[in-house]
């Protein structure tokens, strides 16, 4: 049997409230690994449809993995303000 090889790795920076996130959604699952866990959801969002393209003036910090209290979910628009979370 092959083995699998993973040759990139890749660094992502998440708040404390991020991290829960996704630790509770890892072990609401019975993932194996934190990394386990990324991989899967980044199989699911990557086979999701329905997601409008990102502005080209939009920035990593437009992007969280969980709502900000008082702050709508969804991608900014490009004048900087918070845009709906209305999916095409």
């Amino acid at each position: 049997m092959g083995e699998l090889t993973r040759a990139e790795r890749l660094q992502v920076m998440l708040s404390d409230e991020e991290l829960a996130a996704l630790d509770q959604w890892r072990f609401n699952r019975h993932m194996p690994s934190r990394a386990a866990a990324i991989r899967e959801l980044l199989k699911r969002g990557l086979l999701a449809e329905g997601f409008s393209t990102a502005n080209r003036s939009s920035r990593s910090k437009d992007y969280g993995v969980i709502e900000e209290a008082g702050k709508p979910h969804g991608r900014r628009s490009r004048n900087g303000a918070n845009g709906s979370s209305e999916r095409k």
